[in-house]
């Protein structure tokens, strides 16, 4: 379980969080949602410690956050951020298997077990022909689905995942998350597409600039009454078959400019 409580953040003085608050229940997918700049990137980098809030607390499973040792806390938390890492030349499954290191020490050979949760991760995400190549080689997809392989191999029973389905076609976006449901841990991720949210999140907590404007059940949060003053768009709910679909037409602020007579 992940839960946050008044957690407020600033960049430089100018606020970015204010009394901000999440739950995630174990085994619960909980998506952070939200326009650009709202805050979501934030909170999740507060939840897996890279950043100090100003205030309130974290707990990973009535634990705080803050006492995890720097060893322990890789071995509860797995993260995939934004953030690519160094152009390191190492093959794509030597980038997966450090997904194992915080479960040895410094100076302990990767094990046999190890190498094969590697490539079950690479297999899971589709990238098992791709093991032998450069990291570097890569296209933006085929490393976001190579750093989703290294956060499984990791095994730990959180994950939070930063826009995890960029760069993705729309094949990989929809096989990534149904990965991420299937893989039943507690999981936080940030997703713009709100469709997507719909059909893979348990939960939402949508953020406006820098507050919760609404969290709940998907399907409490996905209404049109909720979504339009935050996104600023016309919203349409569709009932699918298997899932509500969103529609969206932007509104018109101003008028056309009318042409100058004469």
């Amino acid at each position: 379980m992940i839960s946050a409580a008044d957690v407020t953040f600033a960049y430089n003085g100018t606020p970015v969080l204010a009394g901000v608050g999440l739950n995630a229940d174990s085994g619960r997918v909980v998506g952070l949602i939200g326009p650009n700049g709202s805050g979501k990137t934030t909170l999740l980098r507060i939840l897996y410690s890279a950043l100090t809030p100003r205030g309130g607390t974290v707990l990973i499973d009535d634990q705080p956050v803050t006492s995890l040792a720097s060893r322990e806390l890789p071995r509860r938390i797995a993260v995939v951020a934004q953030e690519t890492p160094p152009e390191l030349p190492v093959t794509v499954a030597d980038m997966v298997l450090l997904g194992r290191a915080p479960h040895r020490s410094a100076l302990q050979a990767y094990t046999a077990e190890d190498y094969r949760l590697a490539a079950a991760a690479l297999h899971r995400v589709g990238m098992r022909e791709l093991a032998d190549r450069d990291f570097t080689t890569l296209s933006g997809g085929e490393k976001q689905r190579t750093l989703i392989a290294r956060a499984i191999a990791q095994q730990a029973d959180h994950l939070l995942l930063d826009e995890p389905t960029n760069h993705l076609d729309i094949h990989y976006q929809h096989e990534v998350l149904h990965l991420v449901r299937a893989l039943g841990i507690t999981t936080v991720v940030v997703l713009h597409d709100l469709n997507l949210a719909a059909r893979y999140c348990d939960h939402l907590v949508l953020l406006d600039r820098g507050s919760v404007a609404k969290a709940g059940p998907t399907a409490d949060v996905l209404t049109r009454e909720v979504l339009e003053p935050v996104y600023r768009v016309s919203v349409r709910v569709l009932d699918d078959e298997d899932c509500m679909q969103l529609v969206f037409r932007p509104q018109v602020f101003l008028s056309e400019p009318q042409p100058s007579a004469g």
